[in-house]
């Protein structure tokens, strides 16, 4: 295997990107025989896969065993790897963009940084892998397998995750403008200082998601059950929580504004009369508050 990759490395550099569009045959035919390894390259007995740095853009890659492998830097831009086994891989940095990874495994796989946008993922499992940074704008991840990946400074802008299951994700700061969350499974899911403008959780499991200081402008959370989650100094300006389950005004009361906030009306009436700073308009000055405390800085 290692005679096979390293012809690869040496033929179809990374830099091929700029004169080609799609692998050559011989390249093709080289992948076809590694993937069809039944070989775990990913244990300690096995040396790793090394193709980082190639330009594999266009191949047929469906069912493949690329377990372990070293795909870093590498172009597999419009790559099919439908149900590909690539379980614990380094796609760090990697560019995937328009990539058909349906019903794959990516279990435990290094995706830092990688450019995912517009990529298939439908039904893919992820659960554990490392997004932090990636760039998945415009992605169908419709049903997906994502439990406990990390998403930390992820950007993920127009990507869909109908149906998914997020359960103890990471997304730490990432970046969900107009995000399609619709009935996802978020309980327990990171979403601290998130910016969730615009998107659609109506219907989400939100139960003790972490929403702190995260921006919920004109998000849609309709139906959402939002048990336990907190809320403290999340930004509700314009929100739909009408028929969101659930909620409490212990929660509510926590809040950074929920002006033009759309609740339900005995909820609302209870808000108005205990707490009307909340509808006010906010102030146009950020309000800074330390890790520790909430006094303002």
């Amino acid at each position: 295997m290692e005679i096979l990759t390293a012809y690869i490395r040496k033929n179809s550099p990374v830099e091929l990107a700029e004169s080609r569009d799609k692998i050559t045959l011989d390249i093709q035919a080289i992948l076809t025989v590694i993937g069809k390894s039944k070989n775990n390259f990913n244990n300690e007995n096995s040396k790793r896969l090394d193709l980082r740095g190639t330009f594999l853009q266009g191949a047929t890659l469906q069912e493949t065993n690329l377990q372990g492998a070293t795909l870093q830097e590498a172009n597999l831009q419009e790559v099919d790897l439908q149900e590909a086994n690539l379980q614990g891989a380094d796609f760090s940095e990697a560019n995937l963009q328009g990539a058909d990874l349906r019903s794959s495994h990516l279990e435990g796989a290094d995706l830092c940084s990688a450019h995912i946008e517009e990529a298939y993922l439908y039904d893919t499992h992820l659960e554990k892998a490392l997004l932090l940074d990636v760039h998945l704008e415009r992605a169908g991840l419709n049903d997906a397998y994502l439990e406990k990946a990390s998403f930390n400074g992820a950007h993920l802008e127009k990507a869909e995750f109908w149906g998914a299951n997020l359960k103890g994700a990471e997304f730490w700061g990432a970046n969900l403008e107009e995000t399609l969350l619709r009935e996802a499974n978020l309980e327990g899911t990171l979403l601290r200082e998130a910016n969730l403008e615009g998107a659609n959780l109506e219907g989400a499991n939100l139960i003790e998601a972490n929403l702190e200081r995260a921006i919920l402008m004109y998000a849609n959370l309709k139906g959402a059950n939002l048990e336990m989650a907190n809320l403290k100094n999340a930004n509700l300006e314009g929100a739909n929580l009408k028929g969101a389950k659930n909620l409490t005004i212990d929660q509510l009361s926590k809040v950074k504004t929920l002006y033009k906030a759309k609740l339900d009306e005995e909820l609302e009436k209870t808000l108005r009369e205990k707490y009307p700073a909340l509808f006010e308009k906010p102030n146009d000055q950020s309000v800074i508050f330390s890790d520790d405390s909430d006094e303002i800085q």
